[in-house]
């Protein structure tokens, strides 16, 4: 045990650059894994917490106000009922903003659905204009108890005793409406109502939109919200962020397994006489074996032992939503058994990868097999020696061909290498494809920059003046949205009107062709996907008692309503509405336009009868993910790092037995030392031009897949600039020429003796 502990010592002094590189990629994969752990459970059960204890409504309806929206409590698979409760559309204003709303006359808590009461306290007839906000609201609009909303272009105010939780679809401005429970005084004028069905099998929740509207009448239904859409939206961009980081995580992994085989295996080939002489006095197979094995299960060890501390330590303390995740997460069931079993599976991985090289270490045999005087692999190619009588500089061509002489070896070493690149390659264009969001929106289904919703005391003409009239605003399209039954009536989707066939809407496609004439429509991929269609198609829904038929001659990127979203001309809409107006419109601004301030002129000057917002962004959600993809890069580099300095000891030992050969040719050691930097630099150019390659279909791949996974739809990845993967380029190749030339250079200046000794 001495002599190994003594062994291991002297090898972990030789290699101190590796264990240390080796400890902090394993607490980095380990840290991403245990965070991807934290979110997909911050992802579900927050959501999920809340629908439990709310006793939440597995289908919502939104019906007419004359609908008998009660006799839905006699259907077949239906437990319970809340509501119905009638509903008003208004705006609330208040000192952070103006916000759509719902007004539901809520006499009495409600079983089923029950808004859970965060601050403040329900409904009290003491208060009749008293209303309890639904928490996502209430942080839209910078409110607390005790605090007075009002009607714009009314005196109307109403006072907030209280903020709620709801498993309902929360508010996302400019495409739902908040939920404000008030009782039933504040509600005069209903214009629909509500009905929460309870259902005895929650997965039958689309035939139970089904038989509600047999039930009730097509024309009777406006929305449906299921539990599946209310709790997909809950999870949002907190799923997306679990799955980047357990991806990446899972592949830095397997990188760092390759890495560690690779760096065991070149240490072997430059230490068989010594493990010949620990046969010889009397080391076991198994002994050699557990020396590898040991040795680097203890560095993984303290990697991920250091990782899974940190995290349960400091991690909430991480600002924003990666730290809300830890909170969240240290307090559920699984977590203990998460924070032991993910370090473990790491560990593991990494001890198989050791165990496999290492066993090459147990059969070698006690007696050293002498080396072959001229390995064939050794010999000069052709295109070498025509290179050579072309005068190309000589350690360039001995370079080259040291590095990719041994073709096995070289797939190897190449191979590894390209690995943690192809993958930085992937995180770079992720990082891309957010930045496009933010920097060519209409590239990415967002061709406006603000919504308005006017009110009824102003018409089309007026409030297409009002706005045109600002000097940043482009364009003003008018449109409508409105709730549309699919086929077969299990769910709702979104139908717009958008722009006129004079003025059309700038969507933008992925796939077909834009809407020119009558009854042509583009749709978003969710809508695809839920109805089975594609490009070319026509499909039929109901909107109220009216069949609309329309064909689908385009797939635009959509990024709002899980892209569950079918888009045709206003002209198309009026042709079965003449009546039809518009309820909303689309601002497109001049470029370099705030839309901040814009919004902010245009709410001044409609004097109340504007509801002014910004296009909500999907990537404003994923701002945490610059900082997760810096931080796998960093992980990948030291991944990257010990592959090198292993390809770099491997080319200076195997070097050591051609050094008199090069000195009696006449190389000076700068030219010598010149032939290890070439190997190392074209080894790590081709692993480059193999990560580039391969890895931007493998980016564009998986974000087009996430695209469609999510409704936005295939067509959003973008790709790293030429310019950024030239930088990514020329920083790995002088970082691996940069590293080799120290310890080549001490290997061209041995002496005499010591170059003997190598050879013998």
């Amino acid at each position: 045990m001495r002599a190994t502990l003594r062994w291991a010592h002297s090898d972990l002094r030789r290699h101190r650059g590796e264990a240390l590189f080796l400890v902090l990629a394993t607490a980095g994969i380990v840290a991403s894994l245990l965070l991807a752990t934290a979110l997909f459970g911050y992802a579900t059960n927050p959501w999920q917490r809340v629908f439990t204890q709310a006793h939440g409504a597995h289908v919502t309806l939104h019906t007419t106000a004359a609908a008998d929206a009660g006799r839905l409590a006699g259907l077949d698979g239906v437990e319970s009922v809340s509501g119905p409760y009638p509903t008003a559309s208004l705006t609330l204003a208040s000192k952070g903003g103006r916000a759509s709303v719902e007004l539901r006359s809520t006499p009495a808590e409600p079983e089923v659905g029950r808004p859970l009461i965060t601050s403040g306290h329900w409904l009290d007839p003491a208060t009749p204009g008293g209303v309890v906000l639904e928490s996502r609201l209430a942080r839209a609009l910078l409110t607390a108890p005790g605090d007075t909303l009002t009607v714009p272009g009314s005196a109307r105010r109403l006072t907030v005793v209280g903020i709620a939780d709801s498993s309902e679809p929360r508010y996302r401005p400019g495409e739902r409406p908040g939920l404000v429970w008030a009782l039933p005084a504040a509600v005069p004028e209903p214009v629909g109502q509500v009905v929460g069905l309870r259902l005895t099998d929650p997965g039958d929740s689309g035939y139970a939109v089904q038989r509600a509207v047999t039930e009730l009448g097509a024309g009777a239904i406006g929305e449906v919200a299921t539990w599946q859409q209310a709790r997909a939206e809950a999870q949002g961009d907190n799923r997306l962020l679990g799955q980047v980081l357990g991806l990446f995580g899972l592949g830095a992994l397997v990188a760092a397994g390759f890495a560690v085989h690779g760096a065991i295996a070149t240490r072997i080939r430059g230490h068989l006489r010594d493990l010949s002489v620990l046969k010889a006095i009397g080391f076991t197979p198994g002994q050699v074996v557990r020396v590898f094995l040991v040795q680097h299960l203890v560095y993984a060890l303290l990697g991920a032992v250091a990782a899974a501390a940190l995290t349960e330590a400091l991690g909430g303390a991480v600002p924003g939503r990666l730290g809300d995740a830890v909170d969240v997460w240290q307090g559920l069931p699984g977590h203990t058994a998460a924070l032991f079993a993910v370090p473990a599976g790491a560990v593991l991985f990494i001890g198989a990868t050791t165990g496999l090289a290492a066993w090459r270490a147990g059969r070698v045999p006690p007696v050293p097999v002498p080396r072959p005087a001229a390995p064939p692999a050794g010999r000069l190619t052709g295109l070498a020696r025509r290179a050579l009588g072309a005068r190309v500089p000589p350690a360039l061509v001995l370079g080259w061909h040291k590095a990719f002489g041994r073709r096995s070896r070289s797939l190897g070493a190449v191979a590894r290498l390209t690995l943690p690149l192809l993958l930085i390659v992937v995180a770079l264009s992720a990082w891309t494809t957010i930045d496009r969001f933010h920097s060519s929106p209409e590239r990415m289904g967002m061709p406006t920059a603000l919504g308005v919703r006017a009110d009824a005391s102003l018409d089309d003409a007026r409030a297409r003046a009002l706005m045109e009239r600002d000097p940043q605003v482009a364009a003003a399209y008018p449109g409508v949205e409105v709730a549309a039954l699919v086929p077969g009536q299990t769910a709702t989707i979104a139908l717009r009107g958008l722009g006129t066939r004079a003025e059309p809407y700038p969507y933008t496609l992925a796939e077909g062709r834009t809407a020119r004439g009558p009854h042509e429509a583009v749709a978003g991929q969710g809508l695809l996907d839920l109805l089975h269609v594609r490009v070319g198609d026509w499909v039929r829904m109901t909107v109220g008692e009216r069949p609309q038929i329309l064909h689908i001659v385009g797939r635009s990127i959509e990024p709002e309503n899980a892209g569950r979203v079918i888009s045709t001309s206003l002209d198309t809409l009026r042709a079965g509405d003449p009546d039809l107006r518009p309820s909303r419109y689309q601002l497109r601004l001049e470029p370099g336009a705030d839309p901040e301030e814009v919004a902010a002129r245009l709410a001044s000057a409609g004097r109340g009868h504007l509801d002014v917002h910004t296009v909500a962004n999907p990537a404003d959600g994923l701002s945490p993910l610059r900082a997760v993809v810096l931080g796998l890069i960093a992980i990948l580099a030291l991944i990257g790092l010990i592959e090198l300095l292993t390809a770099i000891g491997g080319t200076v030992r195997e070097g050591e037995r051609d050094l008199l050969a090069l000195k009696a040719i006449g190389l000076s050691p700068r030219q010598i030392t010149a032939v290890t930097v070439t190997a190392t630099a074209g080894t790590a150019l081709v692993a480059m031009l193999l990560a580039v390659v391969l890895g931007l279909p493998l980016a564009h791949w998986l974000i087009d897949a996430q695209g469609r996974s999510s409704g936005i739809g295939a067509g959003i990845a973008q790709g790293p600039s030429p310019l950024l993967l030239l930088l990514l380029g020329t920083a790995a190749v002088l970082g691996a020429a940069a590293l080799a030339a120290l310890p080549a250079a001490r290997a061209a200046r041995r002496r005499l003796a010591d170059t003997l000794g190598a050879v013998a």
